[in-house]
């Protein structure tokens, strides 16, 4: 598929963006992928925050949509993770990337799936659907955060077997991982679940979590404690919204950069 070139000599140390090179790309399935690019060598940013990437349109300007880093803070490449929409402005093209090819990179990361937006607590349970697992591939892999809990918790949502990106991994327990110690990884737990496949843990987030599957690997309590507990949450709209009003009524205050809280969701996905 031909792509509207992107003229190097357009951008400047001053431009917002940065000129890119895509290093690796990995199809997951027939819906997903994940990329890999160069990363500048002044580019800094906390594990879960999001940045602007994309590419040339017809008309030779940016057409730039927001994605989690999915590589961890301390990675020489940054990688993401993104669904195929066929129709889609950028993942119609984005999808079709190849190794060598240039790609556009915001310079100014941000983003409410910090640890910095969130009290200290005991156990840290990440919630995600779909390509919401992203920015906490990015997280888990950060020896900083498990300086902080007892636990990481990974639940990852998804239609069908093949959508669980990253499994191998994570049931590794991140195995190879170059910073994380043995004493670490032990902290980490994965709980992958599908919604309509056979699997090992069949239902959806809410479902574990009504009848206490999704603690079923924690040495913790049993439920969700808001005193000890936080919760980062990244997926569809409608997953957001549903569990954040259900740690609502469970007690749990949203948190952000400036008001660190119990739990926080992305603001910039939901609006």
């Amino acid at each position: 598929m031909n792509q509207p070139l992107i003229d190097r000599d357009q951008f400047t140390e001053s431009s917002a963006l940065t000129i890119e090179t895509i290093t690796h790309v990995h199809h997951w399935n027939e819906s997903l992928f994940s990329l890999k690019m160069t990363r500048p060598a002044s580019f800094r940013f906390r594990s879960g925050e999001f940045i602007m990437i994309g590419l040339p349109q017809e008309n030779g300007k940016p057409l730039l949509r927001a994605y989690s880093m999915a590589s961890p803070s301390y990675a020489d490449e940054l990688e993401f993770l993104s669904i195929k929409v066929q129709d889609g402005p950028l993942t119609s093209r984005l999808q079709h990337i190849k190794e060598g090819d240039p790609i556009y990179l915001g310079k100014k990361p941000t983003g409410t799936l910090v640890t910095d937006a969130l009290l200290p607590g005991k156990r840290l349970f990440m919630l995600s659907t779909g390509t919401g697992l992203a920015p906490f591939m990015s997280l888990v892999r950060d020896p900083e955060v498990y300086g902080m809990y007892d636990e990481i918790i990974v639940v990852h949502s998804v239609r069908q077997v093949a959508d669980l990106a990253y499994r191998e991994l994570l049931e590794s327990k991140l195995e190879g991982d170059p910073l994380l110690e043995d004493e670490d990884r032990e902290r980490m737990i994965y709980v992958p679940t599908v919604t309509r496949e056979p699997f090992r843990t069949q239902g959806r987030i809410q479902a574990l979590i009504d009848d206490g599957r999704l603690f079923e690997q924690s040495k913790g309590p049993q439920r969700f404690i808001p005193d000890d507990d936080r919760v980062m949450l990244c997926g569809s709209m409608a997953m957001i919204k549903d569990h954040a009003a259900d740690l609502e009524r469970r007690g749990f205050t949203e948190g952000s950069n400036a008001q660190p809280g119990q739990f926080v969701i992305e603001r910039a996905f939901v609006g």
